[in-house]
């Protein structure tokens, strides 16, 4: 820090708040302990807005639904040993689906790291798997330079968590910081922009394709180049797959578009990808529950994968034209082109027919309630508009399916992990990121009971988020595998021994309905999804619903169960 200009003496503490104010951090999500009860003093009186979830895995959870709709990276505070180790599975979850977060642990003071002192834990040892990168603050003079790599690692580049450990003692030290730190990071250096031999390559094979489908995931929006991916397709005249996470990239009610691809896509998307002649991968990472068995994942297709992480190119799938570059950088440079293929328009009509013929489908009952049907019904009084977070678990694939994503950055759920209890507390970080959008929290019966202890928070802050849960009574996706693979043998996925949801969220204060038939729901989702309170309608549903179409585990894409024409 030679040569910066030094300001006023702080001590530890104050320093770590000015430094996240100076990173124009606005929220902070957290619960506070003795390691961090100096952090917390100093946020008294502070203009940085403090979240106090009532779990560290629900202040997590919501750090990541912010991250997920602003791109900025969400921002965590938990005290040392169970405070930290309540944090890992969020820290995980944030990790495998690319999320930026600052996570910041309380340690116990720097002379007794090692003595199994009271409530130490080894946050170094533990998160090194699970994050981008992490720091433990032994010297207080680097507690600048620590905070202004930490954003920059977390935001740049593959975005993912990094964790802060600040040992108690180093909250107490003064520090006089500096007016400006500079990054000098000679060992990271993402590579943003496409090698253009490499683009030149890509626009020969379109060219030469008359099979051609882009296959977009999460990483065409944390770029933000949903528009760039429009217009590379219209202009090919190229259909578009999403990934589970990619949602939301391309709008549903594209003409282009094919839905989901993977083991609860849809025929049409699945089947293009195995029948084409160019497989155009942006954004994704070639994950198993997108690709099935890999044996005959694409079999004739030329692989294009087009990814910010080279560790991703080729990892799963062999790749014939890697391009190691950030997603709306390769598609400025592709839109730049001339965007010819050989002829598509045959391509397009079969898909097409392929679509009309073997739709995404449901049956619905006067008796029992089905759950697409609740989804299609969010969608048409939010006019697709709302952003939507999921829990883990049927109620998740229904949404992916059913709801029709036709903007970018409303679609949040955990993908990689497949974290229970995600749902609900990410609905809260995303409409605390954004006041002026409608949130729907559609969560199982079994995930809402993870985290539901975050209603108070809802009370506390009227945030007016709703909650919508799908509820079967059931662990649903464990049942529908064991009802699929496992003779009907249901070991202990039953739960109909649960609280009364309604009569809980009145014991918060917050209005609760219960929904059984059709018009229940239509009264309920008429007044309560539009209003500016939060809400939960719990809505009672078939039990034995499956999710349909379905790929079993070491199936191919083409081998789906529950298609019907």
């Amino acid at each position: 820090m030679d040569g910066n200009v030094k300001t006023v003496e702080l001590n530890g503490a104050d320093a770590l708040v000015q430094l996240l104010m100076n990173e124009n951090v606005d929220v902070l999500f957290g619960y506070p302990g003795g390691a961090v009860l100096p952090i917390y003093d100093a946020l008294y009186d502070k203009p940085i807005k403090h979240v106090l979830t009532r779990h560290e895995q629900g202040a997590i959870h919501a750090a990541e639904g912010y991250a997920r709709v602003t791109g900025k990276p969400g921002v965590v505070i938990a005290t040392s040993g169970p405070g930290a180790t309540n944090l890992i599975t969020g820290i995980t979850d944030a990790m495998m689906d690319s999320l930026p977060l600052v996570v910041i642990t309380g340690q116990v003071a720097s002379a007794v790291i090692g003595s199994d002192a009271f409530q130490e834990a080894d946050v170094i040892g533990m998160t090194s798997p699970i994050t981008k990168h992490n720091y433990q603050v032994r010297d207080l003079q680097d507690l600048p330079r620590i905070v202004k790599e930490a954003f920059h690692i977390a935001s740049s580049g593959r975005p993912g968590p990094v964790v802060i450990d600040v040992p108690k003692n180093i909250s107490a030290q003064k520090i006089e910081l500096p007016e400006s730190v500079e990054v000098h990071l000679p060992g990271y250096q993402p590579n943003v922009s496409p090698n253009p031999l490499q683009i030149k390559k890509l626009m020969e094979a379109i060219s030469y394709s008359t099979k051609p489908v882009i296959l977009a995931g999460a990483g065409v929006l944390h770029a933000k180049a949903s528009e760039l991916l429009v217009q590379f397709a219209e202009r090919g005249r190229i259909p578009v797959i999403n990934t589970l996470l990619g949602l939301g990239s391309f709008p549903a009610n594209h003409s282009l578009f094919l839905g989901m691809a993977g083991m609860h896509g849809t025929f049409v998307a699945n089947t293009a990808i195995c029948e084409s002649d160019l497989l155009i991968n942006i954004g994704a990472r070639f994950d198993d529950r997108l690709t099935g068995n890999l044996k005959y994942f694409a079999p004739n297709a030329k692989v294009v994968h087009i990814d910010i992480d080279p560790a991703e190119i080729g990892k799963n799938v062999k790749t014939d034209i890697p391009i190691v570059s950030d997603a709306r950088e390769a598609l400025l440079k592709i839109c730049e082109g001339n965007i010819v293929t050989a002829g598509t328009e045959e391509w397009i009509q079969k898909l097409q027919e392929d679509a009309e013929k073997y739709p995404l489908w449901f049956d619905r009952d006067d008796e029992e309630l089905s759950p697409q049907h609740v989804i299609t019904r969010i969608h048409h009084y939010t006019d697709g508009d709302a952003i939507v977070a999921t829990d883990v678990g049927q109620h998740q694939m229904w949404t992916a399916q059913f709801y029709g994503f036709e903007k970018p950055h409303n679609w949040i759920t955990s993908g990689g992990l497949g974290t229970m209890g995600f749902g609900f507390p990410a609905a809260i970080g995303a409409q605390l990121a954004r006041p002026d959008k409608k949130v729907i929290a559609v969560v199982g019966d079994g995930g809402f009971q993870m985290t539901l202890q975050e209603l108070a928070v809802v009370r506390e802050l009227n945030i007016p988020v709703k909650i919508v849960i799908v509820n079967n009574q059931y662990l649903g996706m464990v049942r529908q595998w064991q009802e699929t693979f496992y003779k009907e043998r249901y070991s202990y996925s039953d739960i109909q021994v649960q609280p009364d949801f309604v009569k809980l969220a009145e014991s918060y204060g917050i209005r609760g309905i219960k929904v059984t038939n059709e018009q229940q729901l239509e009264d309920a989702f008429s007044t309560m999804l539009l209003d500016d309170e939060p809400v939960l309608i719990d809505c009672c549903v078939k039990r034995l619903e499956l999710v349909n179409p379905m790929v079993a585990p070491g199936k191919g894409l083409h081998e789906m169960m529950g298609v019907k024409p």
